[in-house]
């Protein structure tokens, strides 16, 4: 499988390929690259409705030619120890941060909450952010905003109680599952509401009380699963015996 830059031959094949609806799993196939290169680019150059061959070879040589040019700065690595390839964990991160904003996820917003889930405190102060990701302190400032708002991250104070530090917890994973539960029977009943409004029988009103009893159903069903699931969340996996970790039966 080759490696290195994309072309802008390839880069062409894929604008092709996203015209005629073509998955990304496909179009990697046929230029022989991994998934998550096609991915990444197509993400990066706006997304799969709006990517532009031209544009997107045009903007990755600025890129480049910018980190040619910039003055050196340090990163610091947020996953140290445990025998890890510092290569392989940063290919993680952006795959990891792609996969967010597929899902709708802000860019900053997704890069800020892959490095608190990746890192092994769980926990970074904004000051951390920044150094990592190399953006302003109020890029960090509104991602962090966002994410509470969504229930994904929460604040602490920690040492001298006056820095504040972010944390993703066990919990905020399972109580951001029991928020988009909650969106979704909202759903349900507004799409109740609209029943009455239309008239009970009509076309439109049969939409929506179908929409409202399946939206019911999905809200229930992730509200008793995450219940049901707690706990698989503070489990700490067993190591098998070829050495890998299994989660606890």
């Amino acid at each position: 499988m080759p490696g290195g830059r994309l072309t802008q031959q390839e880069r062409q094949q894929i604008a092709l390929g996203l015209a005629d609806g073509l998955a990304y799993a496909e179009i990697a196939r046929r230029l022989d690259r991994p998934t998550s290169t096609i991915t990444r680019e197509v993400m990066r150059n706006g997304g799969p409705t709006a990517y532009r061959a031209d544009l997107a070879h045009r903007a990755t040589e600025r890129r480049a030619h910018r980190r040619k040019h910039a003055l050196p700065r340090e990163r610091r690595a947020l996953a140290q120890g445990h025998g890890r390839d510092d290569d392989a964990v940063r290919e993680y991160e952006e795959a990891f941060t792609t996969l967010f904003m597929q899902q709708g996820v802000p860019k900053m917003m997704a890069r800020v909450l892959t490095c608190l889930f990746i890192t092994d405190a769980g926990s970074l102060t904004a000051s951390e952010l920044v150094q990592h990701l190399q953006v302003s302190p109020a890029s960090v400032s509104k991602a962090i905003a966002f994410l509470e708002t969504q229930g994904l991250i929460r604040r602490e104070r920690r040492d001298d109680g006056r820095r504040e530090r972010y944390v993703v917890d066990d919990d905020v994973w399972y109580q951001s599952t029991i928020a988009s539960a909650g969106g979704i029977a909202q759903v349900a009943e507004t799409a109740r509401q609209g029943v009455n409004v239309l008239g009970a029988g009509s076309p439109a009103a049969t939409r929506l009380e179908n929409i409202a009893r399946f939206s019911d159903f999905i809200s229930e069903s992730i509200l008793r699963a995450a219940e049901q699931a707690r706990e698989v969340l503070h489990t700490k996996p067993e190591a098998s015996p070829d050495g890998t970790a299994e989660p606890r039966g």
